[in-house]
């Protein structure tokens, strides 16, 4: 700890109004350590892994509704949404990991040295709720794929999922390393899941390819936009700006510009490569709804515990409900060991507040499992479908205001140094974070109004 703690001055502190103090994580930061010699390989080996805690977020169960009710309202048509989304979060993550790199700050600490501490206080309170309504999604996920699974009612499959936080205790003492590699496997078995799925299903390859290529009806169709705006709301998360922001610094990479320049790159690399098996997962998701209800007709199909009775007599055998039962567990679990993280690092990063590990992590774990018993108790499966729906209004409406700071403070010569973003990078961040904010402003105007 005091070694890490030492090496901390040698990032510049320019350009900012508080001076940086010790990291968020602080049990883990920069204790990884990076080859100085032997292949590029080697070296980048030694960078992989915080990509693929990202890349969970990005198919954590809020991304199934849509991708469900997409694939079985309209077919392969919205693969292209899914493809866009994924390109906008592959940019957005890589300015993440490079403020991390470059400042020594993650995005909470990062706004919290640049703005004023009620603005500081305003968007951690956006922040908290946001990560509270992601969790909700995953306790949800997991609790209905216990009870799908296993016929455990859904209000102490959402007690179980709580668990995790001794889980991400053990794991976190051990290394950091363990983390990676248990969030590495469930989204190893995430993707053979749906891999035999998708076989079981036998799609149709040619409408698949059609599918990417994005069509002038997903913006004349209102029912098909709203979507289409859903599935981007669900895909870009705000807390894994914040987490890879911190994430990255586990690395123990050089402080010089070179170090520095390889470290982004090697990070870039790492979060591009898991965020295509981000991809390929919710693409599959939607490929096998559309193979299936869209193909027998059912274009109803919208919640995720009709997909898995409803699976069974189309594909004729229990294998591929059981396969999407299990991918949907590993998917919720795994979620909630990333949003655990994120939880501790906003808390961190905002506050400047230094709780037990334990205990950082119980707090953040009730914030979501409270009202999720409490609604699981009272209106039961109804209930937990209409808070999957609230749970990503929310993560909408919060997105502008981390992906904005991000490319403020990556745009920024007096932050970044050498590393600031160059005139066209910036001009595509804003393209995106406009683009993005467009959408999610007509997703809750839709939802609230229309």
């Amino acid at each position: 700890m005091s070694e890490n703690i030492k090496e901390l001055p040698m990032a510049t502190d320019e350009g900012w109004k508080n001076i940086r103090t010790q990291p968020t994580l602080p049990e883990v930061h920069r204790s990884i350590r990076i080859p100085k010699t032997g292949s590029w390989m080697k070296k980048f080996l030694a960078f992989a892994g915080p990509g693929y805690l990202v890349a969970v977020g990005y198919m954590d169960p809020g991304n199934w509704a849509t991708d469900i009710a997409g694939g079985s309202l309209f077919g392969y048509t919205l693969l292209s949404v899914i493809l866009l989304s994924n390109l906008m979060a592959i940019l957005l993550q890589a300015l993440a990991g490079k403020l991390g790199i470059v400042t020594g700050r993650d995005l909470a600490q990062a706004c919290r040295d640049h703005y004023s501490k009620p603005v500081a206080m305003g968007l951690w309170i956006l922040c908290e709720l946001a990560i509270a309504a992601c969790d909700l999604a995953e306790v949800i996920g997991s609790a209905i794929a216990l009870n799908l699974l296993f016929g455990i009612p859904l209000i102490y499959g959402v007690l179980i999922t709580a668990l995790d936080v001794l889980v991400v205790l053990l794991l976190q003492n051990k290394g950091f390393r363990y983390i990676e590699s248990l969030v590495i496997v469930l989204i190893v078995t995430i993707g053979a899941c749906f891999a035999i799925d998708i076989f079981l299903s036998k799609p149709d390859v040619g409408g698949i390819l059609k599918g990417f290529v994005p069509s002038t009806e997903i913006i004349s169709n209102p029912t098909m936009l709203y979507i289409a705006i859903g599935i981007l709301g669900a895909t870009v998360m705000p807390h894994n700006l914040y987490l890879h922001s911190s994430i990255v610094q586990t690395r123990k990479y050089s402080q010089t510009s070179l170090g520095k320049r390889q470290a982004i790159r090697f990070a870039t690399w790492d979060s591009t490569i898991a965020l295509f098996f981000a991809l390929f997962i919710n693409a599959a998701i939607l490929i096998v709804s559309s193979a299936t209800f869209h193909k027998a007709g059912m274009t109803e199909v919208a919640e995720i515990n009709d997909a898995y009775h409803l699976l069974t007599p189309i594909l004729g055998t229990a294998v591929g409900s059981i396969l999407f039962g299990v991918a949907l567990l590993a998917s919720g679990q795994n979620s909630t060991l990333t949003g655990t993280l994120a939880g501790q690092i906003v808390m961190e990063g905002f506050l400047n507040i230094r709780l037990p590990a334990w205990l950082r992590r119980l707090i953040t774990r009730l914030i979501a499992i409270i009202p999720a018993v409490i609604v699981t108790a009272l209106y039961g499966e109804s209930g937990t479908a209409q808070l999957l729906i609230l749970s990503q209004v929310i993560l909408s409406l919060q997105l502008s205001f981390a992906v904005v700071p991000l490319i403020k403070f990556t745009s920024d010569k007096k932050k970044m140094g050498e590393f600031v973003n160059p005139l066209w990078l910036k001009i595509l961040a804003w393209i995106v974070a406009i683009v993005i904010i467009s959408l999610n402003i007509y997703l809750l105007f839709r939802t609230f109004f229309g």
